[in-house]
């Protein structure tokens, strides 16, 4: 089985290029709804994030309130350590559950989307990677469109993500997404081809 990471800095794109992968024929596996299945009510994770930062951060209904957890942890280098901490963990078990899963069920490439891929330094777990990336105005345009941000917040989270530059030095494939869908999808389907012609067995 191919083991492909997927990342990208924030609001870069990765989300249409797993959505194209996955229709040309892979499987994904999405880190964000990884981390929402390892903090749902009930886990042990979401008990250990209520019990560092407080039942404010859980909704009425026992769910966890990302807003109100964002808010401690953005910005404070210790409060988001301390948290990744916690879910990292239980996110990197369930991956290698699904990874197996998959494995048995003979799937031919497992593509999974890391948006910290080489932050969290995994990037030594894949036979390839895929980076996706768009020009910071673009990125921006599409933060503030998508997740009604303000211009201040959104640059806020651009800013606090590693530098694009060595991430692109380390990717197998770049996918440039600055133009039309079409044309990110002609990229993605070229960049499916000579994976498959790479890793043929």
């Amino acid at each position: 089985m191919i083991r492909i990471g997927l990342t990208g800095n924030i609001a870069s794109g990765k989300s249409s290029v797993a959505r194209r992968l996955a229709a040309l024929g892979a499987r994904v596996l999405d880190a964000d709804q990884l981390a929402r299945e390892v903090v749902a009510p009930g886990t042990p994770a979401l008990e250990a994030i209520a019990a560092r930062f407080g039942d404010e951060v859980l909704a009425a209904d026992g769910s966890l309130n990302r807003g109100a957890l964002r808010t401690r942890v953005f910005g404070h280098p210790d409060a988001l350590a301390a948290l990744n901490a916690i879910v990292h963990p239980d996110v990197g078990r369930l991956r290698a559950t699904r990874a197996h899963t998959a494995e048995a069920d003979g799937v031919r490439v497992l593509v999974d989307e890391i948006p910290l891929l080489f932050e969290a330094g995994l990037a030594d777990q894949f036979d390839a990677i895929v980076f996706v990336d768009a020009p910071e105005p673009v990125r921006l345009a599409r933060l503030m469109r998508d997740r009604g941000l303000p211009e201040s917040d959104a640059r806020a989270m651009m800013t606090s993500q590693a530098d694009v530059a060595p991430k692109r030095a380390r990717a197998t494939w770049i996918v440039e997404n600055d133009g039309s869908r079409e044309a990110l999808d002609s990229q993605v389907d070229a960049i499916w081809q000579a994976m498959l012609a790479r890793f043929r067995p």
